[in-house]
């Protein structure tokens, strides 16, 4: 087995090469040449707490896999990654395990890259600002995912904890400085969202994050952060707004994003507006923006298919760079 370390990760990968590995493989899922499962949740409750297992399996590549990632919000109080997360990769020419990823970098990375993909393929092209709704983990991702398929001078940050937005904005200008952006703290959502072009949200909050109804005419909206029934950081109103909608997943979204199965449950939305998977976009079967007046809006719920591709494209660049630790077995 190859072990990779998110360092070692970080030194052969880049940002631009795991958004083209999430365009191959939303368009693996939907050209049916993958065999993804839709994962399984549970609850830890007593820690308030949950760990998923999305297993997957690709054809193309002959590879299966099982990322075990887990949701701790309490973690960072604990000097602790909030989503911790572990990647195995299975060689199914024999069934053995090849590799262990970092899956919380992994996840970080592929999940950033998720959205940047939809943003290259959706956004406009001359969208000037960008606004990026909560802190956590997977923030940092989604802030350079952002700026690697846009130039935009800048972008405005928000999250209800002041002294961690503070915090990110201070990283993000050191580890993000080769970017000529500037990063703005916002004194509210409805200030960060202010004439924004591309907006991302990645929380776990259970009540929306902003107000909808503010979005302007022609911006692209990322949904990243509810994947499960309870979470909705989106309101209804955006979901209303927006001209099209694609998804990840089309039923994975439905089956557990509360963005979507809470205002669908008490009919305040319909499905209208609803275009369909990114990966029938990439394909050519589906059309994406028509026009720089349409709000487009993507929503992720994280598909193991992503994990698999992205995670064998690194492990093979490891092999080829001579990258990582091999363990065996005695």
């Amino acid at each position: 087995m190859l072990l990779l370390s998110k360092e070692e990760i970080k030194e052969i990968f880049s940002m631009k090469e795991a958004i083209e590995a999430c365009k191959l493989a939303f368009q693996t899922f939907s050209s049916g040449k993958s065999i993804i499962p839709l994962r399984t949740n549970l609850e830890i409750i007593k820690y308030n707490g949950t760990t998923l297992f999305m297993p997957g399996y690709v054809e193309d590549f002959d590879i299966a896999g099982v990322k075990i990632v887990s949701v701790f919000p309490d973690n960072p109080s604990k000097g602790k990654p909030s989503v911790p997360a572990t990647m195995i990769l299975m060689d199914e020419t024999t069934g053995e395990v090849c590799s262990i990823l970092d899956g919380t970098y992994l996840t970080q990375l592929r999940t950033g890259a998720a959205s940047g993909a939809a943003t290259d393929i959706l956004a406009r092209k001359n969208s000037r600002i960008g606004a990026l709704i909560g802190t956590g983990g997977q923030a940092i991702c989604q802030l350079e995912a952002m700026l690697t398929v846009r130039r935009l001078e800048e972008v405005r940050i928000f999250s209800r904890n002041s002294e961690r937005v503070k915090s990110f904005v201070k990283k993000a200008q050191t580890d993000l400085s080769y970017f000529d952006t500037s990063f703005l703290v916002a004194k509210s959502s409805d200030d960060a969202i202010k004439d924004a072009d591309i907006i991302t949200a990645v929380t776990t909050s259970k009540q929306p994050v902003f107000d909808g109804s503010l979005v302007k005419a022609g911006a692209h909206i990322n949904g990243v952060g509810s994947f499960m029934p309870d979470m909705q950081e989106l309101d209804e109103e955006i979901i209303r707004r927006a001209n099209k909608i694609y998804f990840d997943s089309q039923e994975a979204v439905l089956s557990e994003s509360g963005d979507f199965i809470t205002p669908l449950k008490n009919n305040k939305i319909d499905k209208n507006n609803f275009v369909g998977d990114l990966g029938e976009v990439i394909n050519g079967d589906l059309k994406g923006r028509e026009s720089d007046k349409e709000i487009t809006l993507f929503k992720t719920v994280g598909l193991a298919v992503q994990d698999i591709v992205t995670g064998t494209m690194i492990y093979k660049k490891a092999l080829k760079n001579k990258v990582g630790q091999n363990y065996y077995f005695k």
